[in-house]
């Protein structure tokens, strides 16, 4: 049986930096964040449930949702944010085990589900393992509006929209903190390898 382990972490706080020294290390990644995109492609069922939901002012000229507006209009209303989740989440998971089946399938000891709502949501009960990627709150607010060019008070909603970071790292098993420099994280990320590696 794989390790399944459970990478999360708060916007902007460097959960992507970590994802790739997985990668690097040819561990797989099964990414929620494409999932999800992939689901809201022009098409798809999932689509033409939100743009139901939503209505045309969400969508490009060309008929692509436009995911800024989207973003917004999910982040200023928690009653909309959880009917989207409603739609997507639970094929986001179905597709999610289906790659983890296929990754067992291939022989892999230790596998990565990408999820940036481990612990908002039941993606939690499918992992043996959480690792949380932590950085200051104030460097987070710094890094987001710095990474997005948006306005602060609009971070601090979208920062807002989720477990606030210090409860995440209470939950998680392990935590690599990212509010230094990149060789630091580096060397928290290869203990918790090491320490994955003979469980």
């Amino acid at each position: 049986m794989a390790l399944i382990i459970g990478l999360t972490g708060g916007i902007a706080t460097g959960k992507s930096t970590v994802a790739d020294m997985f990668k690097e290390r040819g561990i797989p990644i099964v990414d929620t964040d494409k999932i999800s995109f992939d689901l809201l492609k022009k098409g798809s069922t999932s689509y033409d449930e939100v743009v139901s939901l939503f209505g045309d002012d969400i969508l490009f000229t060309n008929g692509d949702i436009n995911r800024k507006k989207l973003g917004k209009a999910i982040f200023k209303n928690e009653n909309l944010r959880e009917k989207l989740n409603g739609i997507i989440h639970p094929k986001i998971k179905a597709i999610a085990l289906s790659e983890v089946k296929t990754h067992e399938e291939l022989g892999e000891k230790i596998i990565v589900i990408d999820v940036p709502l481990l612990f908002e949501t039941d993606f939690a009960k499918l992992v043996d393992k959480s690792i949380v990627v932590y950085t200051t709150p104030q460097l987070q607010i710094e890094r987001l509006i710095g990474r997005d060019s948006i306005k602060r008070d609009y971070a601090l909603i979208k920062i807002g929209s989720q477990i606030p970071i210090e409860e995440k790292v209470k939950l998680a098993d392990f935590v690599i903190n990212n509010s230094e420099s990149i060789l630091t994280t580096k060397k928290e990320f290869n203990k918790i390898i090491e320490t994955l590696e003979v469980m």
